[in-house]
This record gives structure tokens, C-alpha cells and sequence, in this order.
């Protein structure tokens, strides 16, 4: 790879990790692959920004967080740092920092470690994870759930081999739309998000179009999606639904537009993931259940639905840290629930 740092020193990375043998390269180049987000106006989004814009303000600020965010390459490196510049930083009390700004490290597949920010972080930070053995291996870096990143450098060992890694098996990413559960809150760490645990299960690309406080079936965020070319569609926006009659104008008829411009495409529908519900909650997934229903009575064989019930059948009522958002636990129930699906019905 070409390193531009040697003829222009302001793209040379000044790093506090101590290796003399390090060398920087930016995602942005080949062989790194990066998916879930792209490069818009100097940093990565879910979505393009003008569109963002449009839906709404929440949106607009939520769009650049980095949920689903991912890099992969393969390397025999003895180490891989990062060095991340980043903004919009999120720090809540029940979210770890590891999960809404930190980054993640899988190795093969297999989880190994976490690049975790410091507490005080301000606009990025680095990290490094070393390995026992010089061996190749293909790397996925998971990108903070809640959070901004506007550049990602990989540190490796100067010499080492770096390639491009085998894409995954669906050429059509699959899309999730829906809340702050979409978009990963409360997980302890990127790689625990629902998406990214079925991704893992089945070597599966995805979008994550999770917006918290801000999934609210709007018709220009139905209008973006209705173009996208996916494998799947799952939409759960049911917490971000103002209200009963918000939910009912609005789910059905986004089933119809996906519908109309995807006459094939598998769509899963989920309501809350809860498993005691209340009578307006219950209301709620009745609605949701509806849209299915209706689809199945007019013919359609590629429309699923998931409830609540199921979605947290491992975790019960253990499986969130406020009785909304879950816990790493309550991913890995909601995980399982859509795997069962994507393995019965061969999505």
C-alpha cells in the first residue's frame, strides 16, 4: 500500500503508543473494507446527510453515529492499534463508554478485545491489542454505537502482511429500522448489539437505521428505505411510536411501501422486546401483529412476525438495565429469537 505520509507529513499520525515498528494506514484506502457506514463530509454516516436532514432534527444529529460500523481486513501483525478522531461524544449513566464510544475487536470471528476509551475522551483516542502469535488472521473492528467518528487509522507492525478480507456471504445487507434498542443502547460493547451477533451467526452484512428516541415512520425515512437494495428488512420502532394512533397510521402503511418496491424481499416485523406487558403495550403489538396478519390473509409468504414474548424468551424480565434497553444478555435473547427465524425459513 502506497503510504502518502512519507511525501506530505500532515497525513502522518502522531501516536503516544509506544512501538518503534508501528505504521498507520486510514480505512479509507484499500485493502480495508469498511461496511454499514460511509465517508460523507469528513466523517462516517448511516445514511446520506441531506436525507437525514429531512426526516427530522433528531435523525439529523443521530445519523453519524457510527452504529453498525464496521472494518475487516486480515493481517499477521503481532498487534493492531487504533488511532480514532472523534465528536459527538455520548456519555450516559447506564451505558457503558465501551459501548456508545468504544471500539471492538474480533479475531476470525471470535471476540478478543476492546479498545477502551478513557473516561475524559474529547475527540478520539488510541488503544492497541496484542497477540501471542504471529499468525494471519482476519480482523472486524466494530465502530461505537453511539457516537462520531470521523477518522479510524489501524496501527500494525511495519512489514506485516495486510490484505483484503473475504466479503460476507449476503451480497444485500440486511436493514434494521427502529429505536435506541435498534441503534445498540444499552450494549456493553458494539459487538453485542442484536445486529452484530446475527451477523456473526451467519456471516451476514447489515445496516443499522436504529435512531434513538427518533424511529417514527416518517414518510422521507420510509421514502430512503423503500430504495435501499437489502436482503431482509426488520423494523421495530414501536418505543419511538408517539402514540397508539401514531402506531397504527403509520406501520402498515410502511410495510406497503417496502412492500410495493421489494415484492419478494423477506420482511421481519417485531414489537417491543418485552415479556410482561401492559394493556397499552399490549395494544401496541396487536397493531404491529395486524400489518402481519393482513399480509399473510392478502397472500404474501415473505412477512414475519416476532413478539416480544419471544424476543426476550432467554432473559425473561432480566434482560435490560432500566426495563427498556438491554443488557448484553438481553441482546443475546433477541439474537436468538432472529436467528430461529433466519434458520426456519432460510433468510
Amino acid at each position: 500500500m502506497f503510504d502518502v505520509s512519507k511525501i506530505d507529513s500532515n497525513f502522518a499520525i502522531e501516536t503516544k503508543i509506544e512501538k518503534d515498528d508501528i505504521k498507520f494506514f486510514s480505512i479509507d484506502n484499500e485493502p480495508f473494507k469498511i461496511y454499514g457506514v460511509f465517508k460523507e463530509n469528513g466523517k462516517y454516516r448511516r445514511m446520506p446527510e441531506s436525507i437525514a436532514k429531512k426526516v427530522s432534527e433528531g435523525v439529523y444529529e443521530l445519523h453519524s453515529n457510527t452504529a453498525g460500523g464496521r472494518v475487516r481486513f486480515v493481517t499477521d501483525s503481532p498487534y493492531i492499534a487504533i488511532h480514532s478522531v472523534m465528536d459527538g461524544l455520548c456519555k450516559m449513566p447506564h451505558f457503558a463508554l465501551t459501548g456508545s464510544i468504544g471500539f471492538d475487536l474480533y479475531e476470525d470471528n471470535q471476540y478478543i478485545k476492546s479498545f477502551v476509551p478513557p473516561y475524559d475522551i474529547e475527540s478520539g483516542y488510541e488503544g492497541i491489542i496484542e497477540f501471542e502469535k504471529n499468525i494471519q488472521r482476519e480482523i472486524t473492528i466494530n465502530f461505537p454505537l453511539y457516537s462520531n467518528v470521523k477518522e479510524l487509522h489501524i496501527g500494525l507492525k511495519d512489514g506485516s502482511t495486510l490484505k483484503e478480507a473475504e466479503p460476507y456471504k449476503n451480497t444485500k445487507p440486511i436493514v434494521y429500522y427502529g429505536s435506541s434498542i435498534t441503534q445498540g443502547g444499552c450494549a456493553s460493547r458494539p459487538g453485542m448489539s442484536y445486529q452484530a451477533i446475527i451477523s456473526r451467526n451467519f456471516d451476514y452484512d447489515y445496516i443499522n437505521l436504529g435512531f434513538s428516541g427518533n424511529a417514527k415512520a416518517e414518510d422521507e425515512m420510509i421514502d430512503y428505505i423503500k430504495n435501499l437494495d437489502m436482503s431482509v428488512f426488520v423494523y421495530d420502532y414501536d418505543y419511538n411510536a408517539p402514540t397508539i394512533e401514531h402506531l397504527e397510521k403509520t406501520h402498515e402503511k410502511m410495510f406497503k411501501v417496502i412492500r410495493n418496491n421489494h415484492p419478494l424481499l423477506p420482511v421481519i416485523m417485531m414489537s417491543r422486546p418485552k415479556h410482561f406487558l401492559t394493556e397499552d403495550e399490549k395494544k401496541r403489538r396487536s397493531i404491529i401483529e395486524a400489518t402481519y396478519q393482513n399480509a399473510v390473509l392478502a397472500g404474501d409468504k415473505n412477512v414475519y412476525f416476532v413478539g416480544g414474548e419471544a424476543l426476550t424468551e432467554l432473559c425473561m424480565d432480566s434482560g435490560t438495565v432500566d426495563n427498556c434497553h438491554p443488557t448484553d444478555f438481553g441482546f443475546a435473547s433477541m439474537a436468538e429469537a432472529l436467528t430461529k427465524v433466519f434458520i426456519r425459513y432460510n433468510l
